[in-house]
């Protein structure tokens, strides 16, 4: 893996909450998650999921 898909927001912040900076890393992981995805269907290689495999 390279060194940018770690976020700057994963060094812990003493002056932020603990629940903040979990809902900080959620909101960044859901939205490379979305990215992620998104990439996936534009090279039509998303593999299908076991639901749609009609077993």
């Amino acid at each position: 893996m390279s060194q940018e898909a770690v976020p700057e927001q994963a060094v812990p912040d003493p002056s932020k909450g603990l629940l903040q900076q979990m809902e900080e890393l959620m909101a960044a992981l859901t939205a490379d998650l979305s990215q992620f995805d998104a990439h996936l269907q534009s090279t039509g290689t998303r593999p299908e999921s076991p639901d749609s495999s009609g077993a």
